[in-house]
This record gives structure tokens, sequence and C-alpha cells, in this order.
């Protein structure tokens, strides 16, 4: 829903992300929500064991992997887009970084990881089957007892902000890119895709992964952005507390613009 591609999903990915600074995004206050929640309930899995093995898939330039790696962890990690995986080499020429992409992990031998984060590869993967074989694919390299944590944007982001704030709907409905439930209908040419909880836990269902809990990254942050940069210290860090205390809330976790999705592997 309003980003599309030009030629191959491949192409479009690489111009966009030689283009877009994520590391920055996750700098700003509103992402830093995102990150810092993240990093919080990656840390809730990982129970300070620095013998556990991670795989980082669709790594991007390291923003978590190498704090991670620094940490005293075992980190592997995979990035589709040669730029990231130039920038992420200049910020770290030690953890090993493959070109690759989520739905073909063949490189790596079944139960070989304690935990596999999926944190970009289902924004842009649009058939239900592709999500469902990188999930397969997660499941597989990840031993008996491990986790996969797995990021999605949600349907209700989109439509509010792309929508509504942006003035797309009408436009989005008289184009069949969004149905009358007002859910988002990927289109071959989309970048992006956008789910509700309900899609989230019909994937987990056919894949056979068990969930811990899902929660809110980043809250109501991203609707926020203008506000955010205009707050003071005092009412930001009061906000991040706010957050923190209500993003396993289930009432609130599909309207926010990031979920973080955690698996077990029985």
């Amino acid at each position: 829903m309003n980003f599309k591609r030009a030629n191959t999903k491949k192409t479009l990915l690489e111009d966009y992300y030689e283009h877009f600074d994520e590391n920055h995004r996750l700098e700003t206050r509103h992402g830093y929500v995102e990150y810092d929640t993240t990093m919080k309930y990656i840390h809730q899995v990982l129970n300070d064991d620095k013998s556990k093995k991670i795989l980082d898939v669709g790594a991007a330039t390291g923003k978590y992997s190498i704090p991670l790696f620094n940490e005293g962890y075992d980190v592997t990690a995979i990035e589709l887009v040669q730029h990231n995986i130039d920038v992420f080499k200049m910020n770290n020429k030690e953890i090993p970084i493959y070109q690759g992409n989520s739905i073909d992990l063949s490189r790596f031998d079944d139960n070989q990881f304690d935990a596999v984060l999926l944190f970009g590869p289902m924004y842009h993967l649009l058939k239900k089957e592709e999500k469902i074989k990188s999930l397969m694919e997660a499941k597989r390299v990840t031993k008996k007892g491990g986790h996969i944590l797995v990021a999605y944007v949600m349907n209700e982001y989109a439509i509010i902000t792309y929508g509504f704030f942006k003035g797309n709907i009408v436009e989005s409905k008289n184009n069949d890119q969004v149905d009358e439930s007002y859910h988002v209908v990927n289109k071959d040419d989309d970048l992006y895709s956008y789910l509700r909880i309900e899609d989230i836990d019909d994937l987990n269902r056919e894949v056979g992964l068990k969930r811990i809990k899902i929660i809110s990254a980043d809250g109501p942050c991203n609707y926020m952005r203008v506000l955010l940069n205009k707050m003071d210290d005092e009412t930001y860090q009061e906000l991040i507390k706010y957050h923190m205390a209500t993003c396993e809330r289930s009432d609130l976790i599909g309207a926010s613009s990031h979920t973080v999705d955690i698996l077990y592997k029985e």
C-alpha cells in the first residue's frame, strides 16, 4: 500500500535500503522505543547465557547483531541487500554475514541456533506461502527448546497513517488495495505487507510454532512522531515507562505499527 517496486522486488529493496537509513530510524525518539523494547525481549529469551548462538535473518546494517555480539553472544547474520552488507562489514568485521534471504537458509544445518531473529523479512514477503516458508526455515535451523522472534508491520497502522493521515484511503479502496473490512490487499508490486493478529496466528498454526507472547514494539510512538520530538525529556521518559508497562496488553498490540511475535520450538 503506497510503496511500489520497479522491475523486481530485489531491485526495489536494494534501491529503498540504499536510500533509507535504518540505523538512524532506530535512533530517533520513536525508533528508540522500538529498538529498546525489542532488545528487552531478546535479552529475556537469551537469559544472559552467552553460550547461545543467534542467527539474525534480515540483519540490515547490524543494529541488533552488533550489540549482541559485543555483549559476548555468538552471532551469525544473513542479509539480502549488498549495500547493507557493506555497511555492516564497515561497522563490524568479525561477525560472519552472508548474502541471502529468509526463504532459503539451506547453508545452515537443522537445529543449529538457540535464537533466530526475523526482524525484516516479514515486512516485505507478500505471499502467505513465502511467509510460511520463512517461518519453516527459521524453525528448522532453531534448536529444540530455542526461540524465534518475528517482527511484523501491522495493518491498522497502514490504514490509519497511509490511508487516512495521508488521504489515500478512498483511492486505495477504489483500486482494491483495501477490502471492505479495511484489510490491506497485497499487490504484486507492493513493497510492504501489513498483517493483523489473526493473520499472524494463522501462520503460526500452519508452521506449528508455539507462542510465548506477542508484544507491541513501539505502541503509539509511530503515530506521535511530531509530538515526541517536541516532548521534554522527563515526559518522554515517562512515555517509555508507560509503553513498557503496556506493550504486552492484548487490547493494544494490533494497533501498534510493529509487533514482535516470540515463538518457541518444542
